[in-house]
């Protein structure tokens, strides 16, 4: 894994900050003032990990997103979006972004998206495990890791499918703390979810981040699953 990070952005106070930031953190800090730029020094770099605003001249994140995804769909994409553009993040998580943060950006917002990309990188290079089962005395518990996407989602189907089959009181889908997914990881879990709505077995999402919690409920996606955050151990009997 390398530590070279491209960040996008045209606002040059902003790019400053994220040098400072990066470098502090350990990473080689390579920086675009629009997409296109950023998008020559993808190809000449190849990072690992880009984050790219949204909004911007010349070339905005949304091509500047899907022309890095074109050249390397396994690179981990974080957009910066405007407090409250949720469309826009959803946008961008249909064409495969794996995270979004805000602006105001804030120290801690990003050390944690910066935590969960990598340990996403660890988890992709070792694809078995993401999806994990256990049966608990009341319930199932699906554990869920990495980036969920069209690479993950038959795991994910098959193992909630098993899991309904245990005839268990509900089914957890638990997602663990660097857990994002991406627009076709939404497609696929809303699809499994409507298709068992009429099941009657209560289905729970636990764990969720901040941002993918109001996703899910912009999408309706709480019509069809319980959000759930408190000790699930009361729930599925330990």
């Amino acid at each position: 894994m390398n530590d070279k990070v491209l960040v996008i952005d045209d606002e040059r106070p902003t790019l400053k900050m994220f040098t400072l930031l990066l470098t502090a953190y350990g990473y080689e800090v390579l920086t675009a003032e629009n997409g296109r730029e950023g998008v020559e020094i993808f190809k000449r770099e190849s990072p690992e990990l880009v984050l790219t605003d949204i909004k911007m001249p010349v070339m905005d994140g949304i091509e500047t997103l899907k022309a890095i995804k074109k050249l390397s769909p396994a690179t981990e994409v974080i957009v910066i979006t405007g407090h409250g553009d949720m469309d826009l993040a959803i946008q961008a998580l249909n064409l495969d972004a794996t995270d979004f943060i805000n602006k105001p950006l804030k120290r801690e917002t990003l050390e944690k998206a910066l935590t969960r990309a990598r340990e996403r990188m660890i988890i992709a290079r070792n694809a078995e495990g993401q999806v994990t089962l256990e049966e608990k005395s009341r319930a199932v518990v699906i554990g869920v890791r990495g980036n969920v996407s069209t690479i993950t989602m038959p795991r994910l189907t098959e193992a909630f499918e098993r899991a309904v089959a245990m005839g268990k009181e509900a089914v957890f889908i638990d997602f663990e703390k660097n857990a994002s997914i991406n627009g076709a990881g939404i497609t696929g879990l809303t699809e499994l979810l409507r298709n068992h709505k009429d099941s009657g077995m209560p289905i729970f999402l636990a764990g969720l981040s901040s941002n993918f919690r109001s996703v899910f409920e912009t999408l309706g996606i709480t019509r069809l699953a319980e959000l759930f955050d408190e000790e699930k151990e009361t729930l599925t009997g330990g």
